[in-house]
């Protein structure tokens, strides 16, 4: 029974470390697309809820169960909030700063894991939650107008309504945790489509960045999210897909020529590598 849980816990790491693959698209394609934040969130959840719908048709073959329970509830509007918060984040600040700062969501994970899910707080998560802190501070030293301070404001909201995110999920992790994002993508669809219906419509391309987002940088994503989630803690949910803010802003920096100021780069490099050390610990215990 031991081999087979391990066996079960490495395979969920894994389908996790592909998710972060693939939502490390976002920035890139978000910054390419020229519409609304709000628009670009309700057009790639639109796309994202059709996947997931299908995955439910095809593969699971039965109908979504929406239960309307308070952790489904939760984690769908803390979805909602998460992708909307990180795309005007992406709009407002550079990429770097928004997904680095969406990554803070360890820390409230931490914090409120051992009370909303009974999950031990350890000396470490208390140790990477300070030094993280300290990384953050550096993000408000360098020179910013008033449109990158609200940017790296709204990326931190993100993070903590990530975390919650990772939190609700994981308290789903026996029951409709997959419908609770299906919620969240449709919650966002309905935001979205009066921002989408006002302002002008993207040219081709950029529906297609609007479609790849939808399906391959969500959509199928959080399908292998939700499945990893039931095997692996929420906080190794959020600190597995650390590949994410490591690869986003690669992204961006090659196709815009993109890059954070010095003291929001050594900031965010401090968050990375305290996590990062976190999430290989924990794994390794």
């Amino acid at each position: 029974m031991n081999t087979q849980n391990n066996i079960e816990h490495r395979t969920a790491i894994l389908l996790l470390l592909i998710t972060a693959v693939l939502w490390s698209l976002g920035g890139v394609l978000i910054k390419s697309v020229t519409w609304h934040p709000l628009a670009i969130a309700g057009g790639r959840s639109i796309v994202a809820s059709a996947v997931i719908w299908l995955y439910f048709a095809v593969i699971l073959k039965r109908a979504p169960q929406f239960k309307f329970s308070f952790n489904q509830i939760g984690g769908a509007l803390c979805y909602m909030l998460t992708v909307t918060l990180y795309v005007t984040a992406n709009k407002l600040t550079t990429n770097a700063n928004a997904i680095v700062l969406q990554y803070t969501a360890p820390i409230y994970v931490a914090l409120f894991g051992a009370w909303f899910l009974k999950e031990r707080l350890r000396t470490i998560d208390i140790l990477t939650t300070l030094v993280v802190l300290g990384g953050i501070a550096l993000f408000f030293l360098d020179k910013l107008t008033n449109d990158s301070l609200l940017g790296i404001i709204v990326a931190l909201l993100s993070g903590l309504t990530m975390g919650w995110m990772a939190l609700f999920v994981r308290k789903q992790k026996d029951g409709s945790s997959l419908e609770s994002l299906l919620l969240g993508n449709l919650l966002t669809a309905c935001i979205g489509i009066p921002f989408m219906v006002t302002n002008t419509v993207p040219d081709s391309t950029g529906l297609l960045y609007i479609a790849i987002l939808g399906a391959v940088q969500i959509g199928v994503p959080y399908i292998l999210y939700s499945i990893a989630l039931k095997k692996a803690t929420a906080l190794e949910g959020v600190l597995m897909t650390m590949l994410e803010p490591i690869l986003s802003p690669l992204w961006v920096l090659l196709a815009l020529n993109e890059l954070p100021g010095t003291m929001s780069f050594i900031g965010g490099a401090i968050v990375i590598i305290a996590v990062l050390i976190r999430g290989v610990l924990g794994v390794r215990r």
